[in-house]
């Protein structure tokens, strides 16, 4: 049975190409709005056709999937709120300095920062004009404040700023991140600034997080390390904002980080377990339909309060498929309840299809429910614990072939781990699950005696040392990992092929091997010939100066900083790897450097520069040299004047209104980024 044969899984197809049409390409929103309204009517026409007509044609299909895509590209635009006449960037000036009387109510909490604890805000109001929208907010820390509540409502007086682009190449976009969240400002505050007034509105997130905060209010009173607080509210609250650095990262080295996110592992265990405590119900007249009712209620509410992330939503949804179709006593295919799910979050949430941890689920799902049965098949152990543990190696491997080209694109890394992890891991993490849901349950009641909360803070605290120990054997982790966009679709294509050939031994899959495997090699040559060659590159790192020369596969860089505060930042790691560079070399700071025809002088707080010797193309600035820039500019005449992160900014400010007044390019690394010279 072929999978394209779905119905459903087609229509899923055409939904995702038109997201992928209305997001990459501006379609107004007008216009899609009249194609589809077109289509549907022609549909419409082509299905009463159809009805009469004993030979069928191809029409009714093709209308059908063609309308699929407008929806697609629809839904992608009427859920974009800034298109929207009420969304609050219609209101604010494009000014930096314009002030603005601002109320919000928080939305959602983030991760805090070094400096700021930060928010997501819901824009109600712009001076007195009812406005909709999200924006981030970043609340200077303050240890005498408390945190700021989900639902509450501020007014305050200040100005929008643009959200942050990379500075540097290959850095993570979080300006890109925050967009497809439908996120396009920020706002800075202290807490003195904040104004709170009175609010007797609450949502779904208000009443989530209260149930939240008051889980937690009952777990402290047990006395938990910080860290096993923090893995209890990942695995049964959904929230990984208090995971400390250490913990995080022995989890995402050991290949272990998805046992954190509540995804299909943990609402599977939940719908099983539910499904046997609520077992007697169905004795009761209608009893099935009760059962359904209450195992929907619970995993949906579940979902609300672990946030409704990506994961959990399409997990949540996938078995809520197939709680009905067993209500109804229909077989549910696999594939076709994951096209259902798919099909009804990325109708509601289309951007979703964007977000890395709804990718790595799905194509972990698919994987297994195609390559794990394969797997099992070739040795079936009659011992029953054996059995397990080669199911749990079968499965493991199954979802890591899915996912690990998606990793490797986006991390860099494999972890040679997760086999270990897994087989340690996920065999107990029912029982985890279970006796944790239990526990929550009975210590928001304050029932549970302290030496059974002391045996699962144990656990809790065993498990984190178990990925601690694993994450140590670093000899199996493979870092700077370089992958592009074009090896992903190179290694998917292979991993299909595989799956074709085991399943079907013939010339014709073999075809489709042969064909992903010159794919591959033609994605490593396209890399190859598209590196940078012979470039200079100033980077930017705040109070450093940092410079590189990329020729074909080695990069010079020169710079300032202390061998601790360079090992420790990612700017080089970045370039090499987003450019595929295997050689790294140091090199000392110089004052002039001859790029072919152009020449860049560097002048700082010890250098001079010779009036006579030569006229530089580009001029350098860095730790804030004390220069008279107008008696500069007349003395060489540069073509263009660089500043660095390694300068004041107000020096900066100062030698950009200069530039501007003399019609000269200023290129500030601190606002426009990293400068590039190709040469």
């Amino acid at each position: 049975m072929k999978l394209l044969n779905f119905t459903i899984i087609k229509l899923t197809v055409c939904l995702v190409l038109g997201i992928l049409i209305g997001y990459f390409f501006s379609i107004p929103l007008l216009t899609t709005l009249y194609f589809s309204g077109a289509l549907f009517l022609l549909l419409g026409i082509a299905y009463f056709i159809a009805r009469k007509q004993i030979l069928k044609t191809i029409w009714f299909g093709a209308l059908a999937f063609l309308l699929m895509i407008f929806i697609g590209i629809l839904t992608v635009n009427s859920h974009n709120e800034k298109h929207f006449s009420s969304h609050f960037t219609q209101y604010i000036s494009n000014k930096e300095d314009a002030i603005n009387t601002i109320t919000f109510r928080i939305r959602d909490v983030l991760k805090s920062s070094n400096y700021y604890d930060k928010y997501v805000i819901d824009v109600l109001h712009i001076n007195e004009t009812q406005t909709v929208g999200k924006s981030i907010l970043n609340i200077k820390k303050d240890s005498l404040q408390l945190p700021l509540k989900v639902d509450a409502v501020f007014i305050t007086k200040t100005g929008f700023e643009n959200l942050g682009y990379p500075l540097n190449p290959h850095q993570f976009n979080y300006k890109a991140y925050l967009e497809k969240k439908y996120i396009y400002h920020q706002i800075h505050l202290n807490h003195s600034e904040l104004f709170p007034i009175n609010n007797n509105t609450h949502t779904v997130f208000g009443y989530a997080n209260a149930i939240r905060v008051f889980i937690n209010s009952k777990l402290k009173t047990y006395h938990f390390e910080p860290d096993e607080l923090a893995v209890i509210n990942a695995l049964f609250l959904g929230q990984r904002q208090n995971l400390s650095e250490d913990v995080y990262n022995d989890y995402k080295n050991a290949g272990a980080l998805h046992i954190l996110a509540i995804s299909g592992l943990h609402i599977g265990v939940i719908f099983i377990l539910l499904g046997h405590i609520l077992k007697p119900i169905e004795r009761l007249k209608y009893g099935k339909t009760l059962k359904t009712i209450l195992i929907l209620t619970i995993l949906w509410s579940f979902a609300i309060i672990a946030g409704l992330s990506a994961s959990v939503t399409r997990a949540v949804i996938m078995f809520s498929i197939v709680a009905f179709a067993l209500n109804l006593k229909r077989p549910s295919n696999t594939y076709n309840t994951l096209a259902i799910s798919i099909f009804l979050i990325l109708l509601f949430k289309p951007l979703y299809l964007f977000d890395v941890g709804f990718q790595l689920s799905y194509l972990a799902v698919f994987a297994i429910v195609g390559i794990d049965p394969k797997l099992y098949k070739l040795w079936q152990p009659k011992n029953k614990l054996i059995n397990i543990g080669w199911h749990t190696i079968t499965i493991s491997v199954a979802a890591q072939v899915g996912i690990t080209p998606l990793l490797l694109y986006y991390f860099h890394q494999f972890s040679g781990l997760f086999l270990l992890s897994n087989l340690i891991i996920v065999p107990f993490l029912g029982i985890i699950l279970g006796f944790g849901i239990a526990f929550i349950l009975t210590t928001s009641a304050h029932i549970l005696p302290q030496f059974l909360a002391d045996i699962f803070g144990g656990i809790i605290s065993g498990m984190n040392d178990i990925m601690n120990f694993i994450s140590k054997q670093d000899y199996l982790i493979f870092n700077d990992i370089p992958f592009s966009i074009w090896h992903v679709f190179a290694a998917y294509l292979f991993i299909l092929s595989l799956i074709k050939i085991f399943k079907h031994w013939n010339y014709k899959n073999l075809k489709w091997v042969l064909f992903a495997i010159i794919s591959f090699q033609c994605a490593i040559i396209y890399n190859k010939y598209s590196k940078p060659s012979n470039s200079f590159i100033v980077f930017h790192k705040s109070r450093y100066s940092i410079i590189g020369f990329s020729t074909k596969n080695t990069l010079k860089v020169a710079h300032d900083l202390d061998s601790l505060s360079f090992l420790k930042t990612s700017i080089i790691k970045n370039y090499t790897v987003g450019n595929f560079i295997n050689t790294v070399e140091k090199t000392n700071l110089q004052s002039v450097y001859m790029l072919k025809n152009q020449t860049l002088l560097i002048v700082d707080s010890l250098n001079t520069y010779n009036i006579k010797s030569f006229k530089p193309d580009y001029v350098l600035l860095r730790q804030s040299p004390k220069i008279n820039l107008n008696r500069l500019i007349d003395s060489i005449h540069p073509k263009h004047i660089i500043a660095d992160g390694s300068n004041y900014k107000s020096y900066a400010e100062q030698w950009k209104r200069i530039c501007k007044k003399r019609k000269l390019p200023f290129h500030n690394t601190n606002e426009k980024g990293a400068f590039v010279i190709e040469y």
